[in-house]
């Protein structure tokens, strides 16, 4: 995906979550992850724990970089928590390129799951 169809597409995605949350500002990356994380946690609860919501994101993580077979579902907790397994060791990159494939993949997860 060239740089500025990402950027497009990161816009729109922003743009849905922004609107649904009923939000005067665009959220980041940050908050696009922990909100993934709460889908695929599948139940709402009124508060999240800091370190909740630090798993809500690691979920959102695995869950978008299932898509490229770096990790896939195991199943779930007691609790009904999502868990994940790393299948393969994800390439080295920088920070930049970290955040790119993420969005590309927020973008998948929104075009596949949400819309």
């Amino acid at each position: 995906m060239e740089d500025w169809e990402l950027d497009f597409e990161w816009l729109h995605v922003q743009h849905l979550v922004k609107d649904a949350m009923k939000k005067d500002t665009l959220p980041d990356l940050n908050m696009v992850l922990l909100l993934i994380g709460i889908q695929e946690l599948g139940f709402w609860k009124k508060k999240f724990s800091k370190e909740e919501k630090q798993d809500l994101m690691h979920i959102a993580v695995c869950r978008l970089l299932s898509y490229e077979d770096y990790f896939e579902f195991v199943g779930r907790d007691e609790e009904r928590w999502p868990h994940y397994r790393q299948v393969r060791e994800l390439d080295k990159q920088n920070l930049g390129g970290q955040e790119r494939l993420l969005k590309t993949l927020a973008i998948r997860y929104f075009k596949e799951e949400v819309a």
